[in-house]
């Protein structure tokens, strides 16, 4: 069986051994499983979303069959899983924040999958995204950062909204105490480059979370399951996508953000570990870039159809590549690693709020560090990345800071006479922001 997969996987080709693989497709799956935990409990908007044990399934699922496709149709070390910033966006944007049924916005999910398809099979995908300037790449990967970190500090309790400030620091709770407690000791892992720091932070914080309960009556941060297994839920979010409601002409913004957001982010990361690993072919394109681009597409729809936010590329997959992992032997490690979690959600639900807080707010620090590729010092490039920073946690909204980060560049680029050099893509693009801002204005 080993000798088969070695060949299969071209082990002896990329000068990789079986051994490595396996180690570097567990490092991977470490290094992501936090997202087991943390996407269910944001698409699930406390009781008012996706049903918690369906999204989980459906996180579980996607990742799995994601990342397993990866490594049999690219032969590329990259996992894949429900991207965190969309499945943001998905639930305080669209649910909470425009009203929409979640059966609906997963409707838009599953369009932009097959808009990311017919992208793809065109070979228009890759157009698209270098049209876009990298500064605003950047600006809007920051932008998401700052988000899942406001995300994760209020759902901490550590701010509260306020009627002068719009927002202020909550207080010493006992919720406020374990997630600077967690926090602490995610951030102190993840220095000393502990494997699955993330995952440890969730489990750590929360163990903290029930020490409260304990000492103080009425003050329990952590309620026990009453069994530790369940069979895995199928019904409540497979098949639930409403599409019919998701054709409605004002949700154009949403599908346009779902579809660019997927191409920053699955772009960026096959560039990014690329580089680094040396996975690129006799053009210096990132190798297999099509079939993992293909892949990244049927992620998305599959996501629509499961039951939770866009499947896009992990930048984690980076930590599986720097173990050794160079094929998709790693790929596919990874991704069957996830399956034995399907049986788990009873223990994963009862994981608090002011657990999943830290690693929220330690992927936005992760994310944040794209603002140092930016260049300040030329206004068309830093005012467009300052803008989507901005805008993107201030409104609560991915959409308003992509819209409005494209037009403040064409609009530098047009006065500094350089129209010549604005792609015709991007002007296709201004005009779908223009469009978007009105309908949802």
């Amino acid at each position: 069986m080993q000798e088969k997969l070695s060949r299969f996987f071209r082990l002896r080709d990329n000068r990789t051994e079986f051994s490595t693989e396996i180690t570097a497709g567990i490092t991977t799956f470490l290094t992501m499983s936090y997202i087991i935990a943390v996407n269910p409990a944001i698409l699930s908007l406390h009781g008012r979303g996706i049903p918690f044990a369906g999204a989980m399934t459906a996180t579980i699922v996607v990742a799995s069959l994601s990342t397993i496709l990866m490594g049999l149709m690219a032969n590329l070390p990259y996992a894949l899983a429900p991207g965190m910033g969309l499945n943001a966006f998905f639930a305080y944007t669209l649910v909470a924040g425009m009203g929409l049924s979640w059966q609906t916005a997963l409707g838009t999910v599953l369009l932009s999958g097959v808009i990311f398809i017919v992208l793809t099979v065109a070979g228009l995908r890759r157009a698209v995204v270098r049209a876009i300037p990298e500064a605003i790449r950047y600006g809007v990967a920051s932008g998401i950062g700052l988000f899942l970190a406001v995300i994760g500090l209020k759902a901490a309790g550590f701010i509260v909204p306020d009627e002068v400030t719009m927002v202020k620091f909550g207080g010493f709770s006992a919720g406020v105490v374990v997630f600077l407690a967690g926090f602490a000791i995610t951030a102190v892992l993840a220095e000393r480059g502990v494997r699955g720091a993330l995952l440890m932070g969730i489990v750590l914080t929360t163990l903290l979370a029930a020490i409260p309960g304990r000492l103080v009556p009425g003050q329990s941060l952590l309620i026990l399951p009453d069994t530790m297994m369940a069979i895995p839920d199928f019904q409540s979010a497979f098949f639930r996508f409403d599409l019919a409601g998701a054709l409605r002409p004002e949700l154009v913004g949403v599908i346009f953000v779902f579809l660019f957001t997927d191409m920053f982010d699955s772009i960026s990361t096959f560039m990014g570990v690329a580089q680094v690993a040396g996975l690129k072919d006799g053009n210096g394109e990132p190798r297999n870039l099509n079939r993992a681009l293909m892949v990244d597409a049927l992620s998305t729809v599959m996501s629509g159809v499961a039951g939770t936010s866009s499947g896009t590329t992990y930048i984690e997959s980076a930590a599986g590549v720097r173990e050794g992992g160079r094929t998709g032997l790693t790929a596919v490690t990874a991704g069957l690693l996830f399956l034995p979690f399907l049986f788990f959600s009873p223990v994963v639900k009862m994981i608090p709020a002011v657990a999943t807080a830290p690693v929220l707010v330690m992927v936005g620090f992760y994310m944040m560090s794209a603002i140092k590729n930016v260049n300040f010092s030329k206004l068309e490039e830093g005012l467009p990345a300052f803008t989507a920073m901005l805008l993107i946690p201030m409104c609560f909204s991915i959409t308003q800071g992509i819209c409005w980060s494209f037009l403040v560049y064409t609009l530098l680029m047009a006065f500094r006479g350089k129209i010549a050099h604005i792609p015709v893509l991007l002007w296709v693009i201004d005009a779908l922001s223009i469009l978007v801002l009105v309908m949802m204005g």
